[in-house]
């Protein structure tokens, strides 16, 4: 007891502390020390709340190796109306923009969704990252990467996502943000479905809509590989490819999230599929053709490895409101080495569509996808399935029934019923002339995807009869832009040669 009684005594001491008790100061101290340890864990709490939502920094990564320069094919402003005509600026060329109207249904849906005039996402790419193919009328291919850091930082779709999954082009991404992303992956929110794989309609925690394409047939292939070739394709650049955000490997699941395009595709368009919101002009249709052969001949002829898309379709060309194709599915075409065809031995391409050769050898190279491009060009012009077993048996087999109907002279015939405005006798005869090129039965005889760009471009430029009777304007241009203008007539020439010479057989 007299321990007790002197350990009482002492605590009972007044210290010099404010004259406070020992016992009293103890227990004051006791309660700070617990207060602290709170204050830190709530400071540490906070910190690593605003660490997963500060602004990604971008580590600028080098592309792969270019075998030409690129110049950036900059995407114009879109201008609204009440007008029931849209107008759509074109930007294709260096010379004045060209408007593209596109005629638009009285009736519009309610749902903001399926609305053809929602804004899809676009995104500026990096400076040091984004390439762009564009192939003038003389030929060459430039470079250009003039966009600044700011710029970017405000466009990108990968703001305010963690930073430590962060790619030099893109971003890695858990199962778990896709499911979160995706409803756990929800029926509810799957827009397509396809020999790859289902894609599912996504929001990222930042809110950026996204589409996620879970891979079917290469469940739990090797992480390594899966990571090397998605790496590959993760750095193109192009206004006219469906941008790839990022990826995920989690056990046997391997996925790709691209930008989200949300103006149908090019099959809906001319199908149907978007009849409530009207139908393409002429004009329009040129435009997403175009896009489609710059970004193909991007592919082909501006990276290496070159990549080959292998299922060139309609429904694979998406469209964004500014009418400019979007094509998709590339990134999950075959990388070809520099100069080699390759044998595969499974037929990727859609039936209708497949060159002969690819059918039934296997052979795939660049010239498949112009075949492929080819049959696109009909469709577009023609507004008829490559394929239709509802029509007569003369007529199932587009190209087939194409070059009947240009052998018998009878080529303003196959044009879409459903524009109301007809394109014009030369603009027709190039368009039915470039796809008649592409679907060249001799793989040999197609032409480059680059060639294809020059001569769709060629209807920016007046024909020989036109260039005669303004010869005295052209004198007093500089001779380099007289060089390029015979080099686009000399073209022209022969391919209205090729044409007759179509029409005869």
């Amino acid at each position: 007891m007299s321990s007790e009684d002197s350990l009482n005594a002492k605590l009972s001491e007044k210290t010099s502390v404010l004259g406070l008790k020992l016992w009293v100061l103890i227990g004051i101290s006791v309660g700070a020390f617990i207060v602290l340890i709170l204050c830190i864990l709530s400071v540490w709490v906070t910190f690593r709340r605003k660490s997963r939502r500060s602004v990604d920094k971008f580590s600028l990564s080098q592309i792969p190796n270019i075998s030409k320069d690129i110049k950036v094919d900059k995407v114009g402003t879109q201008n609204y109306s009440d007008h029931p005509l849209l107008t759509v600026n074109d930007k294709s060329s260096d010379n004045n923009s060209e408007k593209i109207l596109v005629n638009l249904g009285m009736s519009k849906s309610s749902d903001p969704d399926n609305n053809s005039q929602c804004s899809s996402i676009h995104h500026h790419e990096r400076a040091s990252s984004w390439q762009s193919l564009e192939e003038g009328s003389s030929g060459t291919v430039r470079k250009q990467s003039s966009l600044s850091y700011a710029g970017l930082l405000t466009a990108s779709p990968l703001i305010g996502l963690p930073e430590n999954s962060h790619l030099g082009w893109g971003h890695w991404f858990t199962l778990r943000d896709l499911q979160f992303a995706t409803n756990l992956f929800s029926a509810e929110n799957v827009i397509g479905e396809g020999g790859y794989g289902i894609v599912y309609k996504g929001r990222l925690i930042n809110g950026t809509e996204v589409a996620v394409k879970k891979l079917l047939n290469n469940l739990g292939q090797a992480e390594r590989e899966f990571r090397v070739e998605v790496e590959a394709i993760g750095h193109v650049r192009h206004k006219n490819l469906v941008r790839l955000l990022g990826y995920c490997i989690e056990g046997v699941n391997r996925m790709l999230v691209y930008e989200y395009v949300n103006n149908g595709n090019l099959e809906q368009w001319l199908h149907g599929g978007m009849a409530h919101h009207g139908f393409l002009t002429w004009e329009a249709r040129m435009k997403v053709i175009l896009g489609t052969a710059k970004a193909l001949a991007y592919l082909h002829e501006a990276i290496e490895p070159k990549v080959v898309h292998r299922d060139i379709k309609s429904s694979n060309i998406l469209i964004d409101d500014e009418f400019n194709a979007k094509v998709s599915d590339f990134g999950l075409a075959k990388l070809l080495d520099s100069g080699e065809s390759h044998i595969t031995t499974r037929v990727m391409g859609t039936f209708g569509y497949v060159a002969p050769e690819y059918a039934n050898s296997g052979l795939l190279n660049e010239k498949s996808d112009i075949y492929s491009f080819g049959v696109l060009l009909l469709e577009a012009v023609t507004g008829r399935d490559p394929v239709d077993y509802g029509r007569p048996a003369n007529e199932v087999n587009l190209v087939e029934w194409l070059k009947m109907m240009v052998g018998t002279r009878r080529a303003e015939e196959v044009v879409d019923p459903n524009l109301e405005i007809k394109p014009s006798t030369r603009a027709l005869k190039r368009a039915l002339l470039v796809a008649l090129r592409c679907v060249d039965p001799e793989a040999d005889k197609r032409p480059k995807m680059s060639q294809v760009v020059q001569m769709l471009e060629a209807d920016e430029f007046p024909l020989r009869e036109d260039r005669r009777n303004r010869k005295s304007r052209t004198l007093s241009m500089e001779s380099e832009s007289v060089n390029e203008s015979t080099k686009m007539e000399n073209k022209v020439g022969n391919t209205e040669s090729h044409v007759s010479e179509m029409t005869r057989e």
